[in-house]
């Protein structure tokens, strides 16, 4: 069974990076590229716009236009435009996959609503590897997290606009949630000037932008005498593309219900 897949912000870096994975997978087919209404793109075809070769598969800015010509949207927009597309697939029955970062509490809460109409895949990172070391991340936090004083570093492109990074984010989270801690509450966003000793039960994010680089993530336990570093370096954003089509079609299988990587790859020990 063919999979038909829609991608929004399809003359983004991520797009053209998935509608690329779509034209090399087997069992997949783009049948939708959408963009913002003031995009210069619309009208042309996505697959010009990506450097692949024609696809017949124009940009357009209204995605119910388009809404019967997909069974699964892929969305890595802004959070906004996320919202608005959720709402369409959620009155169209239509499964959606979300990479969208920058998302705040109330956002969150909005895409978990409405996962109980559509199954909907939700991952700050889509790559294989990342979700590795989520999964690493959160074995090292059960059994040397309570004895380590815990640094999350990140390095993206300078044109990102969202810091720290979602999947840092979602680094933190982990940890927090394995050693019963309020992220909101031990997070510490970078240091300057004399902030005393290091509290053990804080968890610190220091942010990097600058450059093309595609995104570096560092989870580091330091105690006395030793540290466990957990690092995963992107080269290109063909992984995470090849996660977000992949996450597409397991979705197929699903009716409703809020997913993310672990679900799909499997790491998941809690469901």
């Amino acid at each position: 069974m063919t999979t038909r897949i829609a991608v929004a912000g399809a003359a983004g870096r991520m797009g053209k990076a998935i509608l690329e994975v779509c034209a090399q997978t087997e069992g997949v087919q783009l049948t939708a590229a959408i963009e913002h209404a003031a995009s210069l793109n619309l009208g042309q075809d996505s697959g010009v716009v990506a450097g692949i070769g024609a696809n017949g598969v124009p940009i357009v800015a209204d995605l119910s236009a388009v809404i019967n010509q997909f069974d699964v949207l892929i969305d890595f927009t802004l959070p906004e435009a996320t919202l608005a597309n959720l709402k369409l697939c959620q009155a169209a029955g239509k499964r959606v996959v979300i990479g969208t970062t920058g998302l705040n509490d109330s956002q969150k809460q909005q895409i978990s609503a409405t996962s109980a109409d559509v199954a909907i895949m939700q991952s700050p990172n889509m790559s294989i590897g990342v979700n590795l070391c989520f999964k690493l991340t959160q074995l090292a936090a059960s059994i040397i997290g309570e004895n380590s004083d815990i640094e999350i570093i990140e390095a993206h492109h300078r044109m990102k606009k969202d810091a720290p990074s979602g999947t840092a984010v979602r680094l933190g989270e982990i940890i927090a949630e394995t050693l019963g801690r309020d992220l909101k509450e031990c997070a510490v966003y970078g240091r300057e000037g004399i902030t005393g000793e290091r509290d053990r039960k804080t968890i610190g994010f220091e942010t990097i932008r600058a450059g093309d680089i595609v995104g570096d993530h560092t989870v580091m336990f330091a105690s006395f005498g030793e540290r466990v570093e957990i690092t995963h370096k992107a080269s290109s954003r063909h992984a995470f593309a090849s996660g977000a089509v992949h996450a597409a079609r397991w979705l197929m299988n699903k009716h409703s219900g809020l997913y993310d990587m672990q679900d799909v790859l499997g790491l998941r020990s809690d469901r």
